[in-house]
């Protein structure tokens, strides 16, 4: 049976939220040794991780879903459409019958029984099997909506190299080395890491990347460290030797924000798809 967990990121379109909390929590075991995250996970792994957090279920029987993709366009997609996802009839995607079910042993019966009074018909002359075929068909619309670890991103490599090279030289070495892209194409397993590593290069155990802050109170004093907790009303900081330091942001105090990843997200708001696909490309052949 699906966990009701599922049932509320679902409903709430909050499902990006799994990735979070999946890298947080297997981000464990021995500290020596690398840490597996979301980002650097196999497609099997994200799939996997992803079907525990979230309580799929059983996984669905994609030989029997194949089987029954016909049947169910032939006799249900006019109501529930192509995919489940509803059309004059109700979505089965969040449907309490297709959750609570895990290969067929409550939607079967609900199936040869029907909903006459609802308007859906019984399927009693249809055999066990078929209807069995009909539900994993369902089961598996379900997985796809669901769980994005089993996302496979197809080949990203279409950009022009020599245009991302122009771009590159343009837009990024007024804060970057050579040295910066150096083989960074080999730093990263796939293409689409790549790209999301030069877009964003957020990595919380690089400290040059953090944000730090420098605070003057209104007593003349100074404090700078690394930024943990920011709002409009406090600020925490972790200055160079360690230590936590919590300050109300109230009358007559400053604060100076520092951002290393400031520029990128100002390119963000202006990178084109063919910029974006032209970097990847340029940056895939510095091996």
């Amino acid at each position: 049976m699906r966990h009701p967990v599922f049932r509320a990121l679902l409903a709430s379109g909050l499902l990006v939220l799994a990735r979070i909390a999946i890298a947080q929590e297997v981000q464990t075991g021995d500290q020596n040794a690398q840490q597996v995250t979301y980002q650097n996970m196999t497609p099997e792994q994200r799939a996997a991780a992803t079907r525990a957090f979230l309580g799929l279920g059983a996984v669905p029987d994609k030989v029997s879903a194949v089987r029954g993709s016909p049947l169910y366009q032939q006799n249900c997609a006019f109501c529930h459409g192509p995919q489940a996802r509803g059309a004059t009839g109700p979505n089965l995607i969040t449907s309490d019958e297709v959750l609570g079910d895990d290969h067929g042993e409550h939607l079967v019966p609900f199936l040869e029984k029907g909903r006459p009074e609802k308007g859906m018909p019984a399927y009693a002359t249809m055999s066990d099997t078929q209807l069995k075929d009909i539900a994993e068909f369902v089961h598996l619309q379900v997985e796809d909506v669901a769980n994005r670890g089993a996302y496979r991103v197809l080949n990203i490599l279409v950009g022009n190299s020599d245009k991302g090279q122009a771009y590159v030289a343009a837009h990024c070495m007024s804060c970057h080395t050579t040295e910066t892209f150096t083989h960074i194409g080999s730093r990263f397993r796939s293409p689409e890491q790549l790209q999301r590593g030069w877009i964003w290069p957020a990595n919380p155990g690089n400290t040059a990347l953090a944000i730090t802050a420098t605070v003057k109170t209104p007593d003349g004093g100074t404090i700078a460290g690394r930024v943990t907790q920011v709002s409009d009303f406090r600020i925490t900081l972790v200055d160079s030797a360690g230590q936590s330091h919590s300050i109300d942001r109230t009358r007559g105090v400053q604060v100076q924000m520092n951002d290393p990843l400031a520029p990128h997200q100002e390119m963000i708001l202006t990178l084109a798809n063919d910029d974006m696909h032209n970097v990847t490309a340029y940056l895939e052949t510095l091996k």
